[in-house]
């Protein structure tokens, strides 16, 4: 890969990240300044809020309901639901497949095989039915090669996941690699094996850090707890008497 090529997905990851899960971080965070939107546990919360910042107010009350939210099952659930669209937008417009199942095609630069490729999430993101269906998807791909006469080793078929260390893959994930003798990259390894570049994983990561600070999000999020803090029900929580 060349260093335009390294550089436009780079920019390209940005401006999924701006365009797609920005705004929608933004918005689910906002909305939280209600508290008709949230299912507050009258005995829980008034102790998470004291365990958090040592004293029961409105403000760390508001802190215990949004930082659960926003920074943990809001984000991650749309960035769950965005993969496809990640997958279409920034790397399919480099490496994307024809053959049905596989999500990307791309010349592996460690060894420099042709690899067919299904993409992941996180080594945590598939389940029991996934590997069947992931090793049906791959047999279809190998008959495919064999009736248009293009060599697909078995080596070649290859499971992608985006983020993560090996020996976090769940049990899903190398009954894939034990049984049917499919290839896992995670992570970085799959990032260099993409573009050649070691470093490409940590650069990744960076980008999409950038892209919180462009937007600001800190100050959302303190206006958004301000403004829960303020209304009736979060009052009434944080009274002990």
């Amino acid at each position: 890969m060349t260093k335009t090529e390294r550089k436009r997905i780079l920019e390209q990851v940005k401006e999924w990240f701006r365009t797609i899960i920005l705004p929608n971080h933004l918005k689910n965070t906002q909305k939280l300044a209600s508290s008709s939107k949230l299912d507050i546990n009258p005995f829980l919360a008034p102790y998470l809020a004291v365990y958090l910042t040592g004293e029961l107010t409105p403000e760390s009350l508001a802190k215990v309901l949004i930082y659960p939210r926003v920074l943990g099952s809001s984000i991650t659930t749309s960035f769950g639901q965005n993969m496809q669209t990640f997958i279409s937008d920034v790397l399919k417009n480099s490496f994307g497949s024809m053959v049905t199942g596989i999500d990307i095609e791309f010349i592996d630069q460690v060894d420099g095989g042709k690899k067919y490729c299904q993409i992941k999430l996180g080594p945590n993101t598939i389940n029991k039915d996934d590997v069947e269906t992931i090793h049906n998807h791959f047999k279809s791909a190998r008959n495919l090669g064999k009736t248009n006469n293009v060599k697909v080793a078995h080596g070649d078929l290859v499971v992608a996941i985006l983020y993560g260390e090996p020996g976090q893959e769940s049990n899903h994930y190398k009954r894939l690699r034990d049984q049917f003798d499919y290839p896992l990259y995670i992570g970085k390894n799959f990032w260099q094996r993409l573009t050649g570049d070691e470093n490409f994983y940590d650069d990744l990561r960076l980008a999409i850090a950038e892209v919180a600070m462009e937007a600001d999000g800190a100050e959302a999020l303190k206006d958004t707890i301000e403004k829960l803090a303020t209304t009736k029900k979060v009052k009434q929580i944080a009274q002990l008497k």
